[in-house]
């Protein structure tokens, strides 16, 4: 267990970091999980307002909670997805 106070105040920094940043991962993968599904549905509308939301969100996460290459290949696939319901 830390004895500094600032030691203290890092742990408890680290664990609110840790907890905004799961909600943040565990958001984009619901975003990108309803997409999939309205683009199987095969309404191209829902289908892309729902890309467009993942996407959205997906890039917010960039650089914060994911790489920012990973966030730009699940973009380009979720887009290969919807061009192929066209």
């Amino acid at each position: 267990m830390a004895n500094h106070k600032s030691s203290k105040k890092r742990i408890l920094v680290t664990e609110k970091k840790n907890r905004v940043n799961t909600a943040r991962k565990s958001a984009v993968k619901t975003y990108i999980k309803k997409a999939v599904k309205a683009i199987d549905s095969g309404d191209k509308a829902v289908a892309t307002t729902a890309t467009r939301k993942a996407e959205s969100q997906i890039m917010k996460a960039a650089g914060k909670v994911m790489p920012k290459k990973r966030a730009a290949r699940k973009v380009s696939r979720l887009t290969k997805k919807l061009n192929k319901v066209a």
